[in-house]
Parts: C-alpha cells; structure tokens; sequence
C-alpha cells in the first residue's frame, strides 16, 4: 500500500523557502478545485486568494466583535448535486495556491516539471496559471497521472502533460 500512496504525491522544490508534499486525493473536496469541462472556455480573472481570505476572516472577526461568536450551522451532508458531481466530474486545481504557500525566493523566474520520463521548462508566470487535472469522469488519474499539466490558456488541452511528479523551482 505504501508504494501506490506514494505514487500518488506531488512535490514542490527549489527556490522556495518551504518544500511542499501534495496529495492529489484529497482535492475532491477542495472548494479552489475547477469544472475541466468547462474551465477554459470561460474567462478568469486573476484574484489575489490571500487577500480574499484576508477580507473574509476579517469581516468575520467585526462581526465577531459586534454580535459575539456566531458559530454557523455545520452542513453535515454534502448536497446531492454535490455528491454526483464528485462520482462523475473531471476537475483540475490551481497550481498558484500551492507555489504560493511554498514561498517562492527572489529571483525565482522559472518551473521544471518533472514526469516519469520527460523534464519540461517552463516560466514561472506560465506556471501561476496553470491547473493540474486531477479527475476524470470521477476517478483519480491512476494510469498517466497523478496528475495532468494544463497550461492555463488551454493551450495543450488535448495533450497535456501527464505522469507530473515534482515542480522545481528554478
């Protein structure tokens, strides 16, 4: 069991002041997780994610202030539309989120991705937009995975890179 779990995790590396270990499996129910069906044929707008989290802990916390602890209701159950979603979907993650936890260092300007078989240069700002496809019609990506590399203007959605194992940071 050990070795297939290992298989399964990704890691960030390099320029960055924190070393970062992810496992894909667990990103179904990550709330940054994103529709690959339908991702790149919308527009996005690039948004700063700490500073949407900043705003919402801090309004928040004036409530908290005001009103007193309010402790909201826990959704104890996933919504059904939720649950087939998960059984059925084919979801990708924002790579940005995880390059930004990992600190990057001044000077950092590029990304190796690193497969199986093959190392891909790429630049750092082409990596920021990036979404690794982690899901397909609702299974993990066990044979060519754990994940695939799409760049975020779509570019490869056809052939994306797949068997992606670590992110180097150059």
């Amino acid at each position: 069991m050990g070795d297939i779990a290992m298989n399964n995790i990704l890691f960030i590396d390099g320029k960055v002041t924190y070393s970062i270990t992810l496992d894909p499996g667990v990103w179904i129910f990550d709330d940054r997780k994103v529709d690959l069906l339908t991702y790149f044929q919308t527009s996005h707008e690039d948004y700063d994610e700490l500073e949407e989290y900043k705003k919402k802990v801090s309004k928040h916390w004036d409530r908290e202030i005001r009103e007193g602890a309010i402790f909201p209701p826990v959704n104890k159950s996933i919504s059904k539309f939720e649950k087939e979603r998960i059984i059925t979907g084919t979801f990708g993650m924002p790579l940005r989120p995880f390059l930004a936890n990992a600190d990057l260092e001044e000077g950092a300007s590029r990304v190796e991705i690193h497969t199986e078989t093959d190392t891909y240069t790429i630049s750092l700002e082409e990596a920021m937009h990036a979404i690794l496809g982690f899901s397909k019609d609702g299974k993990p990506l066990k044979e060519d995975g754990p994940v695939h590399f799409y760049f975020g203007d779509g570019k490869n959605i056809d052939a994306p890179i797949k068997q992606v194992r670590r992110f180097t940071v150059l």
